[in-house]
């Protein structure tokens, strides 16, 4: 039977037939109408719909194609195609359409209620393409690769994020994006390694004592907006504090200022060094957060380790190990977790980024002590 001669008319009876789970005959009527309007009139996502419902994949990715030339970034249309795409064997090209409609939904454009679980799907379809499009390129390059290709194919195939040096206040171009460095490359940490039992010993004398909140509210400043604000679960016992010696915990422990004593600890004043006990209680976490500058690396002696206690810098993890150090990039994303039963405590301090210059060293020293005096009558 002919459908109707207006094509307004036939769009309105084919959206009605499609409403109706009349597919044939929505197909015919669309149909009718597609080359007698302007495309900028035509519902072709309509059109994509009926001839999906209809197995003609072809036909549909052609009306869905129409709709994106008209609105590139159409959620419901980027959603189909990649549906489309998967459907005729093309995971690449549905990732890539079900990634850009996710990419639109966050920039706040909503999901057309019926496509809800499509979108669903895209993402979970994005999640497990990552995998085995990395399967496949370790598959075709081979297993012999360096670590640092290994972290290229991942950030390649989405299997990790892109960690950058983010400091909160003080940057400095051109340092290598390193978030892990090998201890063995600084030497004077063996003798503090050496120390480590005599200071878990001073430690264990201390019982607690000198502990305070590593997270505080300083004079005249905004509370930080941090959970652990003036609890327990993260503390420090100070033996070098903005510049200046402790001297009762430095008095009570000369093992441990003993072991300080072998690092070439900054001399700012006002600013550094700063050397502590860093103590994470059972259930603590440090959530994720960058340092103040990327000019220091940030060391760890373990004093007491403890099982389920890990650091993460970008996208790697470690655990803190009895004579082993780490030393790392705080300026990088980084988080840390007791998820054991016992309290961790390692000896923190920051030295100078080897690739920084003595000049520029004294420089950026002058810029501290320039910003601590501004405003200061």
């Amino acid at each position: 039977m002919a459908g109707p001669s207006d094509p307004h008319q036939a769009i309105a009876e084919g959206l009605a037939a499609l409403q109706a789970r009349e597919p044939q005959r929505a197909a015919q009527l669309l149909r009718s109408a597609s080359s007698a309007l302007p495309e900028i009139e035509f519902p072709w996502m309509a059109l994509g719909n009926v001839e999906l419902a209809l197995g003609n994949l072809d036909a549909a990715e052609a009306a869905v194609d129409r709709q994106l030339k008209l609105e590139t970034r159409d959620v419901g249309a980027l959603l189909v195609k990649g549906h489309l795409r998967e459907r005729l064997g093309d995971p690449r090209g549905a990732s890539s359409f079900y990634q850009a409609a996710a990419n639109q939904v966050a920039t706040g454009s909503p999901i057309p209620p019926p496509l809800t679980s499509l979108m669903a799907h895209g993402r979970q379809f994005i999640e497990s393409s990552k995998g085995d499009y990395g399967a496949h390129l370790r598959e075709v390059v081979g297993d012999g690769l360096s670590p640092t290709m290994r972290e290229a194919i991942d950030l390649l195939t989405g299997q990790s994020r892109l960690y950058l040096q983010e400091p909160s206040v003080f940057y400095y171009p051109g340092l290598p994006q390193k978030w892990f460095y090998d201890p063995a490359d600084f030497a004077w940490l063996e003798t503090m390694l050496e120390l480590a039992p005599a200071m878990r010993e001073e430690l264990e004398a201390r019982e607690g004592a000198g502990f305070e909140p590593y997270v505080k509210q300083q004079a005249n400043r905004p509370a930080p907006n941090n959970p652990l604000l003036g609890r327990m679960d993260w503390s420090a016992h100070y033996f070098w504090q903005d510049g200046s010696m402790v001297e009762g915990h430095a008095r009570a422990c000369p093992r441990t200022m003993e072991a300080l004593g072998h690092a070439p600890l900054p001399q700012v004043p006002g600013r550094a060094p700063n050397a502590l006990w860093s103590r994470l209680l059972p259930g603590a976490h440090i959530a994720p957060h960058h340092g103040m500058l990327n000019t220091r690396l940030i060391c760890h002696v373990p004093v007491r380790t403890a099982p389920g206690c890990s650091l993460r810098v970008g996208n790697e993890r470690r655990e803190w190990i009895d004579g082993q150090a780490l030393v790392f990039d705080d300026s990088i994303e980084h988080e840390a977790i007791n998820a054991g039963p016992e309290t961790r405590v390692i000896l923190l301090f920051e030295i100078w980024r080897p690739e920084i210059p003595e000049e520029d060293r004294t420089a950026i020293a002058r810029i501290f002590q320039a910003i601590d005096t501004f405003g200061i009558n």
